[in-house]
């Protein structure tokens, strides 16, 4: 697989990322050390976790990144792979998370961080992550903490999600007048289906708009990774069992029952399957993209990883 090399940095990533959120869950033991060989195989370097991922099923925290840190004590293959987490997501371990008390300051950054070092078992990450940004806070106080965080030799770069395409900007004005290399990459919700989705329930969530698109087109020193890559399974539970399966998801409008037409019409054209048909869209762009995909099995995921072999045109998907 082709490499992604983002500008002055020596980052050079997969053009597909495993999303690990399912690990633990999903994937666990076995099945999981499993899927983490596999993506290494088929050429993928870059997995993505955080600090978070599935504190919402009570008994344990931060089951991802325990199950990713057992597979890198067992394969040894720390050295091999660029590890993205991140820290700074509001608590999810109760019954009813409040998304706008955050946690985006120094205290629990460093907190967070330290936790992800521990349970993954490795002294650095090569990525590391604001989940969420805390407007109230100075871009300059938030980019200083990661600083700090990189001088420690605890992370090697650092980067930002759910952030503005504003806020960006300052952080980028801020750390160029520092000197400082500043985010490497942004990880927002971007697909096919999410023009024409309903709002979503959470809305510390940043979509990728147009004005994002356009940072990232002018900007290639902060690589867009999206996420919500696959749409939450939309259009694979639309094709496989029906409107019925569907109804109750964001992205159940007539434009995204109109856009599952033209991938139909699309997987019979090049003869792919639908994970191929959705990520297709994100191989496209005017910009860089890295998508992030959490697959079902090892199957699934060999079909996300061919799809870069396919040559996508952007008029083959419906536009907005």
């Amino acid at each position: 697989m082709d490499r992604i090399k983002i500008k002055d940095t020596d980052l050079e990533l997969s053009r597909l990322g495993l999303g690990c959120v399912k690990a633990g869950v999903k994937w666990a033991g076995q099945e999981a050390f499993d899927l983490f060989d596999a993506f290494l195989d088929m050429g993928g370097n870059v997995y993505d976790t955080a600090r978070v991922y599935s504190d919402w099923i009570p008994s344990e925290r931060g089951r991802s990144e325990r199950v990713l840190g057992q597979w890198l004590a067992h394969s040894g293959k720390r050295h091999d792979i660029v590890l993205v987490s991140k820290g700074g997501h509001p608590d999810m371990t109760g019954p009813d998370p409040d998304m706008h008390k955050s946690r985006v300051s120094e205290r629990c950054l460093k907190y967070d961080l330290e936790e992800s070092l521990r349970v993954l078992g490795t002294d650095y990450i090569d990525i590391y992550f604001y989940h969420r940004d805390n407007e109230e806070v100075p871009v300059s106080e938030l980019i200083d903490i990661m600083e700090d965080f990189k001088k420690q030799g605890k992370i090697r770069y650092y980067a930002c999600s759910n952030w503005t395409t504003t806020r960006m900007k300052e952080a980028d004005a801020y750390a160029a007048s520092k000197g400082y290399r500043g985010f490497v990459a942004n990880e927002a919700l971007y697909n096919i289906g999410e023009p024409w989705m309903k709002p979503m329930a959470d809305d510390t969530l940043v979509i990728m708009d147009k004005e994002m698109q356009k940072y990232h087109e002018e900007n290639p020193r902060n690589l867009a990774m999206p996420y919500s890559a696959a749409c939450n399974g939309f259009f694979h539970k639309l094709f496989a069992n029906g409107r019925s399966a569907v109804s109750g998801s964001e992205y159940y409008t007539e434009g995204n029952l109109r856009n599952a037409e033209r991938l139909h019409e699309l997987m019979e054209e090049y003869g792919i399957s639908v994970t191929q048909a959705v990520l297709g869209y994100l191989t496209c762009q005017k910009f860089t993209c890295l998508p992030l995909y959490g697959p079902r099995n090892i199957a699934d995921l060999k079909e996300a990883m061919e799809t870069f072999r396919i040559p996508f045109r952007m008029e083959d998907y419906p536009q907005k």
